[in-house]
């Protein structure tokens, strides 16, 4: 049983996005607006049972603006006020926020408290929103308790349309609907309806004797290639000899499975051995990839090709950059990418 008390407070961090966004009424264009009109579109929060302060990016970033810089910003911010609020609430673009979402997760090592990323597709300002309602309950998430004062989930995730979801599991699956996020591989952490219903099973259980642990470091030296049924060796070669590269996310089809060209298998080969690091991850929305379970994909792990499992791509992308920002050797990246460092991935 979890309850809000009257003594929770949230701290809720404006980046951008449709959510904060109002239409102008001369022009017709949406415009950003100061967050301090928040109140006065979503009366709602005067009922809230937690106290609620915020802050803002000046000048708010469309998130397909977002880079590394926006996340290291958030991570500051978060780390600045973490002992003064008992969750965070982030509202953020939907076009990145799943490249958010799994970048924090990586970004906040030992965080035991909620950071929930949430937004909308209609601007809070328009009669038929969905933002109202994803703002409202993420802040009822984050200030959610347990019986004991533990916070009911204290990890990075995206609340969209009735469903919690762990961040780095989350890709953003639809342009033109509410429920524009899904986390095909990993089960929700809660449902909401009349009331919130949690799935404690699948939520992260923290140790709150650990200080929160920020970082900052990100590589973004980092290709992704999609294969398709024709491409050229000129395009993969292309790919792989980028100046600096260190790594590179492969897309492939079914459970890992790629060409058996001669060609292909020896540029994959030839860069591993210069040191790049190269994941396999599947294409396809659900499902994990399994490279010993045919032979096309087998080639890939004789290759030195590291299996990313059910990794999404935007999860693989941010891990990946953390681990590279963080000076390891090849090897030692590979190794890390094979294990579960923030419930990203299913082994076994």
């Amino acid at each position: 049983m979890c309850n809000t008390p009257t003594n929770t407070s949230v701290l809720l961090i404006y980046t951008g996005g449709t959510i904060g966004m109002i239409e102008n009424a001369e022009t017709g264009v949406l415009e950003n607006f100061n967050f301090e009109q928040l109140q006065k579109h979503v009366p709602e929060l005067q009922q809230s049972h937690c106290r609620i302060e915020s802050i803002q990016f000046d000048p708010p970033i469309d998130s397909s603006d977002v880079e590394p810089e926006v996340w290291r910003k958030l991570v500051k911010a978060i780390s600045d006020n973490y002992d003064k609020y008992n969750g965070f609430v982030i509202l953020h673009g939907t076009d990145t926020m799943a490249y958010t979402a799994s970048a924090l997760s990586f970004m906040l090592e030992d965080l035991s408290k909620p950071v929930i990323l949430t937004g909308s597709q209609l601007p809070i300002g328009v009669l038929r929103t969905d933002g109202k309602e994803n703002l409202m309950t993420s802040i009822e998430i984050a200030a959610a308790q347990n019986k004991d004062g533990s916070p009911v989930v204290p990890e990075v995730c995206i609340f969209f349309e009735n469903h919690l979801m762990r961040g780095n599991r989350t890709t953003k699956m639809n342009a033109e609907n509410f429920n524009a996020f899904r986390s095909f591989n990993y089960p929700v952490l809660a449902k909401a309806g009349i009331h919130i219903k949690y799935n404690s099973s699948v939520i992260h259980q923290a140790d709150t004797s650990k200080p929160l642990n920020p970082h900052y470091l990100l590589n973004t030296n980092i290709a992704v290639l999609k294969l398709f049924p024709g491409m050229h060796e000129n395009v993969v070669a292309a790919t792989l000899s980028i100046d600096g590269l260190q790594a590179v996310i492969i897309e492939t089809y079914g459970s890992g499975n790629a060409p058996r060209r001669q060609w292909f298998l020896r540029l994959l080969r030839e860069a591993t051995q210069r040191g790049i690091v190269i994941v396999n991850v599947t294409q396809c929305s659900a499902g994990t990839v399994e490279m010993e379970r045919y032979g096309t994909g087998y080639h890939l792990l004789q290759s030195g090709i590291v299996c990313g499992y059910d990794s999404t791509t935007e999860s693989a992308v941010t891990k990946l950059m953390f681990l590279l920002g963080h000076g390891y050797a090849p090897e030692k990246v590979r190794e890390l990418m094979g294990q579960s460092i923030a419930g990203e991935i299913t082994i076994g």
